[in-house]
């Protein structure tokens, strides 16, 4: 099954969710575990792309909120859902190219942490979003994991092929994760409330790590 037939047999009413969808789904989740973060380029031996693609995945604070989005979206149906899938790449490659320009701001690192509660919150709260805050979330969720990612780029870095890795990964990440959470909810209402019961803990995973931010200073 490819990633595009995955993608249309979910986000089509008519079909009935698969064991394959749901299987990507406990993969995405698994993906969640802790890892440590690491603020240069990994795996640049297989070129700059695959460096784009890497960077985010090997960073806790990236994969958890995007995991998130992609339930927040997964949560709206698929007829608004489906907009994240542009907005949130977008908001990656516009936000990944603006590294370029700004270096190294503080504030958009505490922004990323503040992601995981304010995700986290909206899924445990189960919240219908109107599809244009939907829209905006996705690209300022983009536009600020994007550029965290970007001050990674050296001079040596090939941009628009890092770029495009960053992009790619976080089209391919939010699509599998959203399309496998439509799927998921196509059964008992048992199944929400497990969602919801994961965003409480992405928002107390936020908490303690803003808690000990400011226990550092």
């Amino acid at each position: 099954m490819t990633p595009t037939t995955l993608l249309s047999s979910v986000l089509s009413p008519s079909r009935p969710p698969s064991r394959h969808l749901l299987a990507v789904l406990c993969l995405a989740l698994l993906l969640a575990g802790p890892t440590t973060a690491q603020a240069h380029l990994v795996s640049t031996r297989f070129g700059d792309f695959y460096g784009g693609v890497l960077h985010p995945l090997t960073a806790f604070e990236h994969v958890l909120p995007w995991l998130a989005m992609g339930i927040l979206a997964g949560m709206q149906g698929p007829k608004c859902g489906r907009w994240i899938l542009l907005a949130f790449p977008f908001g990656l490659a516009v936000g990944t190219t603006f590294a370029l320009v700004i270096h190294q701001e503080p504030l958009v690192s505490t922004l990323n942490i503040a992601s995981f509660v304010l995700v986290g919150a909206l899924v445990a709260a189960a919240w219908r979003l109107p599809q244009s805050v939907l829209i905006v979330l996705g690209v300022a969720l983009g536009l600020t994991h994007g550029y965290e990612n970007g001050t990674a780029m050296t001079a040596e870095t090939n941009t628009l092929l890092f770029v495009s890795g960053v992009a790619c990964v976080g089209y391919v990440v939010i699509a599998l994760v959203t399309a496998s959470t439509v799927a998921f909810l196509r059964g008992d209402a048992w199944r929400r409330i497990a969602l919801r019961a994961l965003g409480s803990w992405v928002t107390a995973i936020g908490i303690m790590l803003i808690a000990f931010r400011l226990a550092a200073r």
